[in-house]
């Protein structure tokens, strides 16, 4: 932002254009978001004074005030942000007419007075009474103590001796605390300036004491924070009064130590035995246009030096400022009137009618929006990620499809533990084929497995339900009422609840299906003389062909024989003493023959030892085909009727029922009232943004009459 200020019209009053306009549209717009006790979404032009606490800012501006009002001290003074309007008046003009009200503070002189906006009405023509009510509505919101708070207060002063000008004059810049100050006392007022001065649309009125290095200026260290191009920018000058002798400020004004677009002004303020004698500010001007006058630095440029001169160039800032960036105000408020419109709309009115049609609505709107979200049909799909319906469908064709074909029958089982299944299983006479009861025994086992993941899906699907919800319970309608959302919520959640009995017994019973009728002739099983022609393929293509010596022909493959008839001798060559891994194959090994011959009777625990036979092998493998072929249909089969299942009683029941259950549970007439009533925030919310709406309308009205 650059502001190019004419420095000769700045010389005398005559040569500034009248301002007031513009000021004025400042001065109503604060007014506006003020009175209404809202922040104010609107980056106002406004001139913000920041300093260190010995800087004298109070003093500049009494001195253009030309009043004595701000109150005076040891320590942090200005503890809140006062934002001072100061209002060009005519002479004998009263702002309510000729004659002054009873809500009046008639002092002597009639032509001044202040206004605060949080007592709206009262005027105060005693500027004493000014300082006086600073310090009660400071003290009323931060106490007595040395803290601060960032809520300002207002004030408007009518005079004609002062220029439309808005000041927010913040708590000075200090480094250590003091007394009963806040430990961090210097990062809360670092904050609150930074605050006000990093807008855009702020003008930095820097004031620093010209009897200290220019580069240890806080006031303009923190303005170069925000603005380290000096564009937004005006240097004040104080105590020049009080430099040593043969120094001036005359390198600064030049604009040759620290330069700023803006430039600097000098200024001379009451020192502190004037301000104690009671020294009248008048009386200080007059001195302060002497000493520029008459001192040999500054008295070819004195028009340009003092508080007058200050005043009027800040005027002039102030109003090009506010004509730069009007457009820009009107752009904002129309865009911020349109935002809280919109939220003031979806909150709804305070009193919308009979309260039974508003539940029954709010229970169709529900179960609509909730069958909707279930089949995807919403109008608010999201691109980013699977929501709704589409969630369960992930959770039925990823997970529990997945989950199901990741069961392996054999992780559990063992080749040992189905030889061992294959010999009990065929009882005392050993089976000459492979044992249909051990397949059955172990299929049956390994689908029960399957009951887990099965039920899992259930509770996944549940889950999803929940979340669904959760979600459609989020929208403002159901915050508006919190007892109808808990409602609701709760009545829902019982269903599924609910629903989640009848769903699980199913998904059980399907389990219990499959592993109650094992279906060898379903179409497709492997059946028993194809897993053997399948094994026999794999070890007669391993083994070496036997050539008979006499013809040279190959000799042909014995099929695979029936089990010995007693598996002690399986494999066994006890004549020898050797084993080759018959069952019981170390158990009778060549140092147990007289054991053997003595025929003593089996241990109390009879376990299989060794390794399988080549028999046993092959026997295990036609085993293992078998339950791998079956438990790959029985697979197939929970893979589709599972979700089919929970479907059924879960997810189509909730859009078939939910508003039956709903309103059975809600749609009561002693029970309507405490639903609907609204929660806190929305009372509060909607307060605000009726607040808003109104002040952005105000502002939207104030700005459209300014060309």
């Amino acid at each position: 932002m650059t502001v190019d200020v004419n420095t000769q019209s700045l010389a005398t009053p005559g040569g500034i254009s009248d301002p007031a306009s513009s000021s004025t549209l400042v001065n109503k717009l604060q007014d506006v978001f003020t009175t209404v006790g809202v922040n104010n979404p609107i980056d106002l032009p406004q001139i913000v004074v920041v300093g260190s606490q010995s800087s004298g800012k109070s003093s500049v501006l009494e001195n253009i005030v030309g009043r004595d009002f701000l109150p005076r001290g040891s320590g942090i003074v200005t503890r809140r942000p006062l934002v001072l309007q100061l209002i060009n008046r005519t002479a004998t003009q009263n702002g309510f007419g000729n004659e002054l009200d009873d809500n009046t503070d008639k002092a002597a002189n009639t032509d001044e007075w202040g206004e605060f906006l949080h007592i709206p009405g009262q005027k105060f023509y005693d500027f004493n009474k000014i300082r006086d009510e600073i310090s009660r509505e400071t003290e009323a919101k931060v106490g007595r103590n040395a803290g601060i708070s960032p809520a300002p207060i207002n004030l408007r002063i009518y005079s004609p001796n002062v220029l439309n000008l808005t000041l927010v004059d913040l708590p000075g810049l200090t480094r250590v605390p003091v007394g009963d100050q806040p430990r961090d006392i210097e990062k809360q007022i670092r904050d609150m300036i930074l605050k006000y001065i990093q807008k855009s649309n702020a003008i930095i009125l820097a004031v620093t004491a010209a009897n200290v290095d220019l580069a240890n200026s806080d006031g303009l260290k923190l303005a170069r924070e925000v603005d380290p191009e000096g564009q937004r920018t005006i240097g004040v000058l104080t105590k020049v009064d009080l430099m040593d002798e043969g120094t001036d400020v005359v390198d600064i004004l030049a604009g040759r130590i620290i330069p700023l677009r803006l430039g600097y002004v000098p200024v001379v303020n009451r020192g502190q035995r004037d301000i104690d004698n009671k020294k009248p500010i008048n009386a200080s001007l007059e001195a302060e246009k002497n000493f520029f006058e008459n001192h040999k630095a500054y008295r070819n440029k004195s028009s340009y030096c003092g508080t007058p001169y200050l005043a009027r160039k800040l005027n002039l800032i102030l109003m090009m400022h506010i004509k730069q960036t009007l457009p820009d105000i009107k752009a904002r408020i129309s865009s911020s009137l349109q935002k809280y419109t919109q939220e003031l709309e979806s909150l709804g009115p305070s009193i919308l009618g009979n309260s039974a049609n508003i539940v029954l609505n709010i229970i169709t709107e529900f179960t609509n929006e909730w069958r909707t979200v279930l089949d995807g049909k919403s109008t608010e799909l999201s691109s980013q990620e699977l929501s709704g319906g589409a969630r369960i469908s992930f959770v039925f064709h990823e997970l529990y499809s997945n989950g199901v074909k990741a069961v392996d029958p054999f992780d559990q089982v063992k080749d040992a533990d189905i030889r061992v299944i294959l010999y009990n299983s065929s009882g005392p006479s050993p089976a000459l084929f492979v044992g249909t009861a051990a397949f059955e025994l172990i299929v049956k086992q390994q689908i029960k497995r399957l009951e887990e993941p099965s039920l899992k899906c259930a509770s996944l699907v549940y889950d999803e339900l929940v979340r669904i919800l959760t979600t459609v319970l989020s929208k403002q309608l159901y915050r508006r009422y919190p007892g109808l959302k808990e409602k609701i919520h709760q009545v829902v959640i019982t269903f599924f609840k609910k629903a989640m009995e009848p769903t699980n017994k199913l998904v059980k019973d399907l389990v219990a299906m499959e592993a109650c009728y094992i279906n060898t002739g379903h179409p497709d099983f492997l059946n028993g003389h194809r897993a053997m022609a399948i094994v026999n393929e794999r070890h007669n293509g391993s083994r070496p062909v036997q050539v008979d010596p006499k013809t040279g022909k190959p000799i042909p493959q014995a099929a695979t024989p029936a089990r010995a008839a007693s598996p002690t001798l399986a494999g066994s060559n006890l004549d020898e003493g050797g084993s080759n891994g018959g069952f019981f194959g170390s158990f009778f090994a060549a140092k147990n023959k007289k054991k053997a011959a003595a025929m003593e009777p089996p241990p109390p625990s009879l376990k299989a030892s060794g390794v399988l036979s080549e028999r046993e092998n092959i026997e295990v493998e036609v085993i293992k085909l078998l339950i791998q072929s079956y438990y790959n249909i029985v697979k197939r089969t929970m893979i589709d009727m599972v979700p089919k299942a929970i479907m059924l009683n879960l997810v189509q029941l909730t859009k078939d029922e939910m508003q039956k259950e709903l309103l059975e549970n809600m749609y009561r007439a002693d029970e309507l009232d405490d639903l609907l009533k609204e929660s806190d925030y929305t009372v509060r919310r909607r307060k605000e943004c009726q607040q808003m709406v109104e002040s952005l309308s105000r502002a939207s009205e104030i700005v459209s009459q300014v060309q």
